[in-house]
């Protein structure tokens, strides 16, 4: 369950796959929404999924991240480069913050009206700022550019994920993959 010196556990391993995959899945839906007009049948329902599913993604990252920090940091694949061993503490940081930046900002745009978030009407998560003129503009440009800044660094982590595993034959990519017994 819990990480050890050489590898992480079930917990860290299925918070990180889960956030990857409702990332990707909200970037995709982010890059079809962008495109909707006001008649879309799904003008209302996809942004509304993109919101909701947001917030559970924002807490899901809340999760990891208390996680991360009581738990034991794997040690780096012995033979590495120190530094790969530094840019990939860098990207870690910079995959945790940007995240992070992208939930106020999206929670920015979606409340700039001053309504609350209604997560899969389940819940609502209120406004905690009056309506702002222009901050729902803002909010978006910089939501846009934290997307496909967080998008560009996923690839890149991808591919140091594979270069690790076919070219350096090392087990950085396995330790995220599967439990070593």
């Amino acid at each position: 369950m819990r990480n050890t010196q050489d590898n992480y556990g079930w917990v860290s391993r299925s918070l990180h796959w889960l956030v990857a995959l409702a990332a990707i899945g909200l970037f995709g839906l982010g890059l079809y929404m962008v495109e909707l007009t006001y008649y879309d049948a799904n003008y209302q329902t996809f942004p509304h999924w993109h919101k909701s599913i947001g917030i559970l993604v924002a807490v899901l990252m809340v999760l990891r991240l208390v996680w991360r920090l009581i738990s034991v940091i794997p040690n780096p694949i012995p033979g590495g480069k120190p530094w790969e061993h530094k840019a990939a503490s860098l990207a870690h940081f910079v995959l945790y913050a940007l995240p992070f930046a992208l939930f106020i900002s999206g929670y920015l745009i979606s409340t700039a009206d001053g309504r609350s978030i209604f997560v899969f009407d389940l819940f609502e998560v209120p406004a905690l700022l009056p309506p702002v003129k222009g901050m729902e503009d803002l909010a978006g440009l910089i939501h846009e550019i934290i997307a496909w800044s967080l998008a560009g660094l996923v690839v890149l982590h991808v591919l140091a994920a594979l270069k690790h595993h076919f070219i350096d034959k090392d087990r950085t990519l396995l330790r995220m993959i599967k439990d070593p017994n």
